[in-house]
């Protein structure tokens, strides 16, 4: 029986398991060596562009023929209402959770910088910013990942085209469900070279920046740290239980790959494929997992609100200027999701939510330097909690959608 056990333990966590030593190992080598451990990051990027090169293909097949395939479109309306919700829900449960913690440990304490003061108050010129971010001004720039949310929503798009043109539409329909399986099985394949890339990734990272977290932003670190870890640990194991009970508990196993993968490639339009692979296994139908997983790696951001408030009220206190009122917690709130939505997908993509930072506040530009170092010292954890939420979210819509016991259909 006990044998038994140990076989059933291997089988359920092998991959996990080889993956957490391969890290390990890549970080040691990074502590060992510092900086001569750059010389790995070749092998680590072959993964990360591998993934990359897949990604934008399998989000478009994958969303199109999931949506083509709806007999039901009434069922496609309450995904994406059930989606929309859950976003919102666990967003806003994150940023008032965020917002609680800087006002009882201000990030920006002790911080002492003779900087000018904060100008006055900018407007914040968002028409820009939202025909950017949900459209392209060609076809060839739909195709690239830099360009997410407008695949997305062409894609969903096409999909309901193709489901309203009937019996001509089915052919379509068919090619993209056998296009959707193919690339899902070069995924499958390419992550049998997931513990050499990304053990080569953190010993690259980790010789290359490690000491960085001794720096002057340890403050910072040791906020934001334990609470992305306590948000993982508690938080997802209780959207878990909402989603599905005492199965979606145990379904919790199946985060490992998707936060190690996204902790490597600091992306969650990296972690896509293996968040596909993991709400596959714990039982998220089809249809909702290849909808909400793709808009989710774009649009779902627990962890960019937790890290985009850090860096609001870091500056704040950087300029002796105080953190508090409802308006400031609001705007923060607000663009928090809006720097979210334009920046999540892409590996140092925060770059932009902070110049949108500082250009709301009327920041000097002082202040990009500062928010800068802090965004990619948060970033791993930041988008660990963006990416492997991506499935927990899965889960609940499923639980919305399906009912209290859509998971005991995958037992069955």
């Amino acid at each position: 029986m006990t044998k038994a056990k140990k076989i059933n333990l291997w089988e359920s966590y092998r991959f996990s398991i080889i993956l957490i030593g391969a890290i390990i190992l890549g970080s040691f080598i990074g502590i060992y060596f510092g900086e001569k451990a750059k010389i790995l990051k070749p092998l680590g990027d072959l993964f990360i562009n591998g993934m990359f090169t897949i990604v934008v293909p399998l989000v478009m097949v994958t969303i199109s023929s999931s949506v083509a395939g709806m007999k039901d479109m009434k069922r496609l309306g309450k995904v994406l209402k059930s989606l929309l919700f859950v976003f919102l829900s666990t967003g806003l449960i994150a940023g008032v959770i965020i917002l609680v913690i800087v006002n009882i440990f201000p990030p920006a304490q002790g911080v002492n910088l003779n900087l000018t003061v904060m100008e006055a108050l900018k407007p914040f010129q968002t028409g820009d910013q939202i025909v950017k971010a949900l459209t392209v001004s060609d076809f060839p720039e739909l195709i690239s990942r830099k360009n997410m949310l407008p695949l997305i929503l062409f894609s969903i798009f096409f999909g309901i085209c193709i489901n309203l043109s009937g019996k001509k539409g089915e052919k379509v329909y068919e090619i993209l469900d056998s296009l959707s399986e193919v690339f899902l099985k070069m995924i499958s394949l390419l992550m049998y070279y997931a513990p050499i890339g990304l053990g080569a990734y953190f010993a690259a990272l980790v010789g290359e920046y490690g000491g960085q977290l001794l720096g002057s932003y340890t403050r910072a670190m040791i906020i934001y740290y334990p609470l992305c870890i306590a948000y993982f640990i508690i938080m997802f194991p209780i959207y878990g239980y909402l989603s599905a009970g005492k199965e979606g508990l145990r379904s919790m196993k199946y985060l490992i790959s998707p936060a190690l993968t996204s902790l490597a490639t600091q992306s969650s339009i990296a972690t896509l494929p293996v968040n596909l692979e993991a709400s596959e296994q714990i039982g998220v139908p089809k249809d909702i997992r290849d909808i909400v997983l793709p808009i989710g790696a774009t649009a779902h951001m627990d962890g960019t609100v937790f890290s985009s408030i850090l860096k609001i009220s870091f500056l704040f206190g950087v300029f002796n200027i105080p953190f508090t009122g409802v308006e400031t917690y609001i705007s923060a709130l607000l663009l928090s999701v809006v720097g979210g939505v334009v920046m999540s997908g892409v590996p140092g993509g925060g770059l932009i939510g902070e110049m949108l930072i500082v250009t709301m506040y009327g920041f000097p530009p002082e202040a990009f330097p500062i928010i800068a170092t802090i965004g990619y010292l948060v970033d791993p954890p930041a988008t660990m909690i963006n990416a492997t939420g991506d499935t927990v979210a899965a889960m609940l819509v499923a639980r919305l959608v399906e009912g209290k016991n859509w998971i005991h259909k995958k037992i069955a």
